[in-house]
């Protein structure tokens, strides 16, 4: 009797020391009496079951000793605790009530929630490849992300606010743009008055121009048809000079005559005949004599 009273008061200081250390309640958290004894049902976090019947609840349950950890509170031991490592950096350190906590390097994202393993960390317009868990790919067409190591979203079909219009497409890595509508504005009245007489204006400017381009055209024409005249008269002059005939003094020498004749033949073909006759005059006048 005398040593199971001091192994119960061991137990006690055992569980008190732990429950110092680690900030835990000890033995069995819920448990229910059969007959003389009782039975656990559920021990308190960071113990784990050391037998499911007993006299008295707390010695149901023992807390895990220093490095190790219960993740169910039905435990039936404590498992040891994990070493960050590798690509994983120390974030929180291990007690019995839960597993060393560890985070990734930079650059690279837990790949699960307990974070095991690290995987590289997929930014906006990208995403975690389902076929290779720890490398990135771009967004599929008509989808988008703009968060860091998320999946990507379809687009937006239209804007929220009827009162808005859509001023960006959207791309890999954001989602369609809305603006608000700008306001309606009043156009500005218009002088009647004014209009008329800008209209007269403009008409007495156009009769104008046009007059003018007229009186333009015509002076051009004018000037042209002179210039061109003037060209066919001079070289009409320049084809058929004139030549003016040698007039000499009448004579009786027949060589005289001859001479005459020549000078005029040249000139003047038309007068052959004149010419002609006077010769054959002159000689019956000579036979006669």
């Amino acid at each position: 009797m005398a040593g199971i009273f001091w192994m119960m008061c061991l137990s006690l200081l055992t569980q008190g020391f732990w429950c110092i250390l680690g900030d835990i309640e000890v033995g069995c958290k819920k448990w229910s009496p059969i007959g003389a004894t009782f039975v656990c049902d559920e021990c308190h976090p960071g113990n784990y079951l050391v037998k499911k019947h007993g006299q008295t609840p707390t010695e149901l349950c023992t807390p895990c000793e220093n490095g190790t950890f219960t993740e169910k509170t039905n435990d039936k031991e404590c498992y040891i605790c994990r070493q960050c490592v590798g690509a994983l950096v120390h974030l929180k350190d291990c007690t019995p009530k839960s597993d060393t906590q560890c985070a990734c390097k930079k650059g690279l994202v837990c790949g699960n929630a307990k974070c095991t393993y690290c995987v590289d960390e997929c930014g906006k317009g990208y995403e975690p490849d389902n076929s290779n868990n720890r490398s990135c790919r771009p967004c599929p067409e008509g989808t988008f992300n703009d968060k860091i190591h998320q999946k990507c979203k379809p687009f937006s079909t239209s804007c929220a606010d009827p009162n808005h219009i859509m001023v960006f497409k959207g791309n890999s890595s954001s989602d369609i743009i809305c603006e608000l509508l700008p306001p309606l504005t009043t156009p500005p009245a218009t002088n009647p008055d004014k209009s008329e007489n800008k209209e007269q204006a403009w008409s007495s400017e156009l009769f104008g121009i046009i007059g003018g381009f007229m009186m333009c055209l015509i002076i051009f024409i004018v000037l042209v048809s002179v210039l061109l005249h003037h060209n066919v008269k001079k070289k009409k002059t320049q084809r058929t000079p004139s030549k003016t005939p040698i007039i000499r003094t009448p004579t009786d020498d027949p060589r005289t005559l001859i001479a005459i004749e020549c000078s005029f033949h040249e000139a003047q073909q038309e007068q052959g005949n004149s010419t002609e006759s006077l010769i054959s005059k002159d000689s019956s006048e000579q036979e006669m004599v």
